[in-house]
């Protein structure tokens, strides 16, 4: 027996199919393949192929005229390539930020014609983003060839090729150890600033200051356990606060306090050591400067911090959108973050290097959670916005980029305008079909009876997107957790030496292309040039 919703759905569908044929019929050209494949594939809220997000677009000036301004743009652009020496390189990660997020975005954002803000820049590349060992990588041998100018085995941090992860003898031998652009930068006299919404050692921004065999390996627990008590291997925590690079770091924010802390002082620590890092951080200096909320962290004065240090949950920083639904939210957003880091971090003459990461745009993607991974990506480019706007052009570089792709597509024929949460159209078992799905991960049980080997109607899982952000998204096969793809990231450059960032390159040549717009680090230089 049908319920009485689904009854409804099922006449409407039968009603709409009958209308569609006659209007094909009176509206398609009998070789128009197009057209027709419009009417076969309605999309459940608005069946009108000739909705249009701007009116002006039916008309063909429209289009004319917004090629034309491009390329009069381009043109003037191309003329006057950005030159001189980037003092200050600003490096935004969009973790897992793939091409069919940022396409998605724009339609969260308000439609398909919308543009994130590093869309603008003058000057765009592809990146490669295989690892040594594996063609699919992972965060951490990513940040190596990113930060670090090398590409790595899968789940390594800091090391070359030759150390395979957990391999705990290879990677405590310095020999192995690779610099990261941040050593680059404090060599040559800058000041260096990090800001993520993951845990400040996890795999992206341990690419900065770390050197591991394994991810994993946070706190010293983690290491006594794969390595033993005496291994003489220093945890990721561990190297933040007290390594040759970590410790120079002026400015560190984001979450994972509970790695800085044994279980004697916190509930939630992880270590075993008997250790506060953060009071040793704090007793080293009275001007080090710790906060954990927001309001503190707003009323951090610049001129008088020498080094500031923020974690804002014992964990990940929680999504934007569930922090913002929290009555008690103390967590400041990502473009507060990097409003903070870039006047800390411009108290200095001799210029500085900033790592941002919006790091969970990658953990909602592995969760099926497509509305959380877009409204972080929409965060990303309100901080890169932001920071474009704080800083000059003639002196200061912004590189956007991802360090890997997710396997969520889009997908359908759905009309402009629709919900990109919404339904694009409906498969051959007559249910509807999302516009977002997943190649695989853990959603697969919620929209697949494996008993009946039938598909559920996505219209009952779905309903309510509009009300909750939490929502799953189809995956194809069941996993446990969604994967990374292997296809090539886009990178978005602005300022001086930008014109270098355009073309198709390895992901471990990203670190010398910065380095040598801001005159430092090995090989050549711009201001050798």
């Amino acid at each position: 027996m049908l319920s009485s919703q689904r009854c409804r759905r099922v006449l409407l569908l039968l009603a709409l199919c009958h209308c569609l044929s006659i209007a094909c019929s009176l509206q398609c050209a009998e070789d128009d393949e197009d057209c027709r494949e419009a009417f076969m594939h309605p999309n459940i809220e608005d069946h009108s192929i000739r909705r249009r997000s701007i009116p002006g677009e039916v008309q063909s000036e429209y289009w004319l005229d917004k090629g034309k301004r491009f390329v009069a743009y381009k043109d003037a652009s191309a003329s006057r390539p950005q030159r001189g020496k980037a003092k200050n390189i600003i490096f935004f990660l969009g973790d897992g930020m793939s091409l069919a997020t940022l396409a998605a975005t724009r339609v969260y954002l308000g439609g398909e014609e919308q543009e994130l803000s590093f869309e603008s820049f003058p000057d765009v590349g592809l990146m490669k983003t295989y690892a040594i060992d594996r063609l699919v990588t992972d965060s951490a041998s990513a940040a190596t060839a990113l930060l670090c100018g090398v590409k790595a085995n899968y789940g390594t941090v800091g090391v070359s090729g030759r150390v395979q992860r957990a391999d705990c003898e290879a990677s405590k031998d310095p020999a192995h150890h690779v610099d990261s652009i941040a050593k680059w930068a404090l060599d040559s006299g800058r000041q260096v600033g990090l800001v993520t919404t993951t845990r400040v050692t996890h795999a992206s921004p341990a690419g900065l200051y770390a050197h591991v065999a394994d991810r994993d390996w946070e706190n010293d627990k983690k290491v006594k356990t794969d390595c033993g008590k005496n291994s003489g291997i220093a945890d990721i925590a561990l190297q933040l606060m007290e390594g040759d690079v970590g410790r120079r770091f002026k400015v560190i924010l984001g979450g994972g306090k509970s790695q800085f802390l044994d279980k004697d002082y916190s509930e939630d620590g992880k270590r075993r050591d008997e250790r506060n890092l953060i009071k040793e951080f704090q007793q080293l200096d009275s001007e080090n400067v710790f906060v954990e909320t927001r309001d503190e962290l707003m009323a951090v004065e610049a001129d008088k911090t020498k080094r500031l240090l923020g974690l804002f949950n014992e964990g990940h920083m929680k999504y934007n959108l569930k922090a913002l639904d929290s009555k008690k939210n103390q967590q400041p957003t990502l473009t507060e973050m990097t409003h903070k880091a870039i006047e800390v971090l411009s108290q200095g003459e001799g210029g500085y290097f900033l790592f941002i990461e919006a790091g969970r745009i990658d953990m909602a993607h592995h969760n099926n959670k497509a509305k959380l991974a877009l409204d972080e990506t929409a965060q990303l480019s309100e901080a890169v916005a932001l920071a474009r706007t704080l800083t000059s052009v003639d002196d200061t570089l912004i590189v956007v980029a991802s360090d890997h792709s997710h396997t969520m597509s889009i997908s359908g024929y759905a009309q402009r305008k629709n919900d990109i949460f919404g339904f694009g159209a409906f498969g051959e078992d007559q249910l509807p079909y999302l516009t977002l799905s997943y190649a695989n991960g853990p959603s697969f049980g919620e929209f697949y009876n494996t008993k009946a080997h039938v598909r559920y109607d996505p219209t009952n899982q779905n309903e309510d997107s509009d009300l909750d952000f939490d929502l799953q998204f189809p995956s194809t096969v069941p996993l446990e957790s969604e994967t990374h793809s292997a296809e090539d990231v886009a990178v978005y450059a602005s300022g001086p030496w930008s014109d270098l960032f355009s073309g198709v390159y390895e992901q471990s040549t990203l670190p010398y292309l910065m380095a040598f717009a801001g005159c430092f680090g090995p090989g050549k230089q711009a201001c050798s040039s």
